[in-house]
């Protein structure tokens, strides 16, 4: 798919691959390496090799640490973003274009540092993702609802059902409780169970009047495609 034209104000749908579809992320480490990305890299003057510089100068990197490393620092974010989701050989992002250039900026600081980052650890050379990030604009309110659960909740349901995006959803309540469960993906802060760190949740009173109205809809969402194919949901 090519990647749609990025304008300031819309919302976009983010995603990219490991090349040849290898895992990109090993293991933990690696997960909270890439988030730890998503928080360090929106910022204008932040280069993608800060967290290098960091980790050289306070130690093994942490939210803790980032965010005293940058506190005496007037923060100049590239985006608004709203949701994320690791898988093993992929990602997405839910993000919204708040000056010129600026995703396309923050995602080539992003591939860059954990590419680094990733290929250091793993004594490899060369690109780890499938080229450029894909990009899909949101064009309306019930897309972007839907994005949201599929984000959220039907990708980590992938890893409790193998045939979800396929077959259908066959057990709600599996899919929902492994969601729950799962340590990366937004689903939680949705839910209102982890505090958003990285993303701006901001999203949710624009959409959504509580965290039981999001998962209300969460539910309702599944439920309707339980017997069928929800394949207008993958964007992919």
């Amino acid at each position: 798919m090519r990647k749609a034209q990025l304008a300031k104000g819309h919302i976009y749908h983010i995603y990219n691959r490991g090349v040849e579809k290898r895992d990109v992320f090993s293991g933990d480490n690696d997960r909270w390496r890439f988030l730890q990305g998503l928080f360090l890299f929106n910022d204008v003057e932040v280069s993608a090799n800060l967290l290098w510089q960091v980790e050289r100068n306070f130690g093994r990197a942490t939210f803790k640490t980032l965010n005293a490393f940058l506190k005496e620092q007037q923060r100049k974010p590239l985006v608004r973003l709203m949701a994320d989701c690791l898988m093993p050989n992929h990602y997405h992002l839910l993000v919204e274009e708040i000056m010129d250039g600026g995703i396309s900026k923050f995602m080539q600081k992003l591939g860059t540092g954990y590419t680094m980052y990733f290929n250091k650890i793993n004594q490899r050379v060369g690109p780890l993702f499938q080229g450029s990030f894909k990009a899909v604009l949101i064009e309306t309110q019930e897309q972007l609802e839907r994005l949201l659960v599929y984000i959220n909740v039907i990708n980590p349901g992938q890893l409790a059902e193998p045939d979800l995006k396929d077959d259908g959803i066959r057990d709600i309540e599996k899919v929902l409780k492994f969601a729950e469960d799962y340590l990366w993906s937004t689903h939680r802060e949705y839910l209102g169970v982890r505090n958003p760190f990285i993303i701006d949740k901001g999203l949710l009173g624009d959409i959504f009047s509580n965290s039981k109205d999001y998962r209300d809809f969460v539910r309702a969402a599944l439920e309707e495609r339980k017997l069928g194919s929800i394949s207008n949901l993958f964007l992919e």
